[in-house]
């Protein structure tokens, strides 16, 4: 995302905690900060890709977080997967410095975002989202603005409860396929062309049905299974229960080897 926004000319200034995740910018424009908060005092648009909730958090909101060092009348984007409340509680940590909050999770991975087939889930108010919308056309297409503050955060925590169902699916579909003596590649196939296909079998097919890097990902799919459902038990939603049952039994199936 970061190098298709250098890319693409607009002045891009980095921070990581881990510093030597920027090395491979030396041969771009992109200026290096030495703390959160010099990154969002040399920014008006701040993107952040961080894991967890209290990543999010503590970059933004620490004495040298962004918030701390970015003018009155920024944006900052949050690209994580988190909680819907915690980017409305810092949506109104940053109110009190006229600094505005989206959330626009995206969703394809790296090679996507070279591609700029990145998908983003936005949520907040529409004039921001238009504002951060040509830096999101950089590296994504489609750019879907959901809703207010949270809802970008809703829709993908839905769409990995999702996928993560989908996986043990996929799984069992080409166990039971090879047990009937047909050849996977071919099932791949066919589901690929047919009505039974599905994201997760493609990932399986292409990854040689080696389930390393699904088994490598399962922290974060339970991780945010675990958001949807609490998010659903707060709004005293009753979840698909099927759903749960089949999302349980990939987490179960993935807790273990790699198989290929």
């Amino acid at each position: 995302m970061a190098r298709r926004i250098v890319e693409e000319s607009y002045p891009l200034t980095l921070w990581a905690r881990r510093r030597a995740s920027t090395d491979g910018f030396a041969d771009t424009a992109a200026v290096v900060a030495d703390s959160p908060a010099e990154l969002g005092a040399a920014s008006d648009l701040v993107c952040l890709c961080v894991v967890a909730d209290a990543d999010v958090e503590d970059v933004l909101l620490r004495p040298d977080g962004v918030l701390a060092g970015m003018a009155p009348g920024g944006v900052v984007v949050i690209h994580s997967t988190i909680r819907p409340d915690t980017c409305r509680h810092i949506a109104d940590e940053a109110a009190g410095r006229d600094i505005s909050i989206v959330d626009a999770p995206v969703s394809g991975g790296g090679g996507a975002a070279a591609e700029r087939k990145l998908l983003v889930m936005a949520g907040g108010e529409e004039a921001d989202v238009d504002r951060c919308r040509p830096v999101f056309e950089t590296f994504a297409d489609p750019v879907i603005h959901l809703g207010p503050l949270g809802s970008g955060q809703l829709t993908k925590l839905l769409n990995n409860f999702v996928f993560t169902a989908q996986v043990g699916l996929a799984l069992d579909t080409f166990s039971f396929a090879e047990q009937l003596g047909m050849d996977r590649a071919a099932v791949a196939r066919v589901l690929g062309h047919g009505s039974g296909g599905t994201r997760a079998a493609a990932i399986l097919s292409a990854s040689g049905f080696n389930t390393a890097g699904l088994r490598q990902a399962r922290p974060l799919l339970l991780k945010d299974v675990d958001i949807m459902r609490d998010v659903a038990r707060t709004a005293e939603v009753t979840e698909p229960a099927r759903l749960a049952q089949l999302a349980a039994h990939t987490l179960s199936l993935l807790n273990g080897p790699p198989t290929s």
